[in-house]
């Protein structure tokens, strides 16, 4: 049986930064799921468990015992160990793209201490503005396709938190038991990559901002794939 393709968006963003590629990955002929995590936010702390719960509610419309490759992008990358190990279904593969790594051991800091210290001061109440509203318009424009793409994504996205960012993620011990491999689309990614290439992964390059994937949903497809199949 195909391993169906669980495509994990980062709380930050949402569902729709991997719907094209999902479309692409359907019209080839796999089976693709696309959890929405939007709710996270609205959680009360710890937030993981409402990842993992989501995913695993999302993935209860596929047969039972059938296999899923995970595949996460940006902040989802930490949740991913807990993924996994909260599954029912055999993962046979799993790929973060453009990610954060979660430790070799203990629990994984969301944000490192530089990020948390920028993010304090745009706190109102305790809450963020949306992700993309972080940043300088010349950092935000190059990385979505077109401007009906753009305000589709952003319209999406969820106000988290502060807390979101100030919590730690647990890191189950053998969770990588199975082959997994990271997609680097580019900066500031390549530290995480040359991580992943020194954990022993496999690592692909499709140059390209951080939501590439709605740019080339094409190619993070064929590369999704291939990640996923190629030993």
């Amino acid at each position: 049986m195909r391993p169906t393709f669980v495509l994990v968006h980062s709380p930050s963003v949402g569902p729709s930064t991997w719907r094209s590629v999902a479309d692409h990955l359907t019209a080839a002929g796999h089976r693709v799921r696309v959890p929405s995590l939007l709710h996270v936010g609205a959680c009360a702390a710890p937030f993981w468990p409402h990842v993992v719960r989501a995913v695993r509610d999302d993935l209860r419309q596929l047969p039972a015992g059938g296999p899923v490759v995970l595949v996460a992008h940006s902040n989802a990358g930490l949740f991913l160990p807990l993924i996994r190990s909260g599954l029912d279904h055999p993962v046979t593969g799993s790929v973060f793209v453009d990610a954060a790594l979660p430790a070799r051991q203990g629990p994984t800091p969301v944000a490192p201490p530089e990020l948390l210290e920028f993010l304090r001061p745009l706190a109102v109440d305790g809450r963020l503005p949306r992700w993309t509203d972080w940043w300088d318009e010349a950092d935000v424009a190059p990385m979505f396709p077109d401007p009906a793409t753009r305000r589709t994504l952003v319209a999406e996205q969820p106000t988290l938190p502060l807390s979101y960012y100030e919590q730690h993620v647990p890191v189950p011990e053998g969770w990588d038991d199975h082959p997994v491999s990271y997609l680097l689309f580019g900066p500031p990614y390549e530290e995480p990559a040359e991580e992943a290439r020194a954990r022993g992964w496999r690592v692909a390059h499709l140059p390209g901002e951080h939501l590439h994937q709605t740019v080339d949903p094409v190619g993070t497809a064929r590369h999704l794939v291939e990640l996923a199949t190629t030993p």
